[in-house]
């Protein structure tokens, strides 16, 4: 077997819903205002599904990745799906990638970290491929977080917004360098999203419906504490990443983080005493994309020119878990 020394990203998609929803959409039904949600998060619009499946907006942006690198859908060898709102719970998104774009070869799982849901399948297609299991892994973080939302709380449905993003990842001889994933789960719930409880005929515990307790699906989210956790996390884990790559932070050309608040990633440029003009944002058009975000930014900084070869780039996420990851990487499209 010949030695397999990394691997690299050859292809970019992404895929938005047509429906936009202004800050001043969002006035009719909430008490807030486009000032008030501008201020706190950078957000301007967001894109929600209005009938489109995440497997339509996931085989959408798979389709143009695959596309971009070159390949037909039956060479893939792989499909992870990043998700933590899929159409089903069952099958799961990725078999469900597979049978619209038609890769009979690839195996397929999903994987759920929420927001670091990409940067953790990154991680894992980056070891199969590493360890001769796959040559070439598509990647799909896809999202229709308008599904998990409760329209009625002003703090949390202003965030996000639908979509998806993909890539293709090869084996190669760079690319690649170095991933860092980690979590603090006694925190997890900052940020949570139930699913049903127990109501079996043989369950002893009544349904919380019964007791008139909160028991819905809804999103919740501990503002102010995932906040806290994002602006001091992701600039020690970008400085533990190039640290262990005896990288100075002037090497790095890009830096694409999480886009779930404008806030958070200024603060993390002020921390890290890098200039903006290397984070670009997309957070103000499409919200919080949770696990679509990185892939989607990357798809659209690819297609605008931003992302040139040979650049060293630097991606970062955290999420629900609470979780994080960063990978380093170097640019080889041209």
């Amino acid at each position: 077997m010949d030695q397999i020394r990394t691997a690299a990203i050859t292809g970019t998609g992404s895929a938005l819903p047509k429906r936009i929803i202004s800050n001043h959409d969002l006035e009719q039904i909430l008490d807030t205002s486009d000032s008030w949600i501008r201020e706190r998060t950078g957000i301007s619009q967001r894109h929600l599904s209005d009938g489109e499946a995440v497997a339509d907006l996931a085989s959408e942006a798979a389709e143009m990745a695959l596309k971009d690198a070159g390949r037909e859908a039956n060479e893939i060898d792989l499909i992870l799906a990043a998700t933590a709102s899929a159409d089903y719970i069952f099958p799961n998104l990725s078999c469900l990638i597979q049978a619209k774009i038609g890769a009979k070869n690839a195996a397929c799982f999903d994987i759920n970290v929420a927001c670091t849901g990409f940067i953790t399948a990154l991680s894992t297609a980056w070891t199969y491929i590493r360890c001769g299991m796959a040559k070439k892994v598509l990647i799909v973080g896809a999202e229709a977080m308008s599904h998990l939302v409760n329209w009625k709380d002003r703090s949390t449905c202003i965030l996000f917004g639908d979509g998806a993003g993909a890539v293709v990842l090869e084996a190669a001889e760079e690319g690649m360098e170095d991933v860092l994933l980690g979590a603090d789960g006694a925190a997890g719930q900052s940020l949570t999203c139930r699913t049903r409880i127990a109501s079996h005929p043989f369950c002893e515990t009544k349904d919380a419906k019964q007791e008139g307790e909160d028991c819905d699906c809804d999103l919740h989210m501990d503002g102010q504490a995932v906040y806290q956790f994002a602006v001091t996390t992701v600039p020690r884990i970008i400085r533990q990443l190039l640290a262990q790559n005896q990288m100075e932070k002037e090497q790095v050309s890009c830096y694409l983080l999480h886009q779930a608040n404008e806030r958070i990633i200024r603060s993390a440029a002020k921390r890290l005493g890098e200039p903006m003009e290397k984070f670009p944002m997309n957070v103000q058009q499409t919200g919080n994309l949770s696990a679509a975000s990185v892939p989607v930014l990357m798809d659209q900084c690819r297609r605008s020119g931003q992302l040139k070869k040979g650049d060293r780039i630097v991606l970062a996420g955290f999420g629900a878990g609470l979780t994080y990851g960063a990978a380093l990487l170097t640019w080889m499209i041209e």
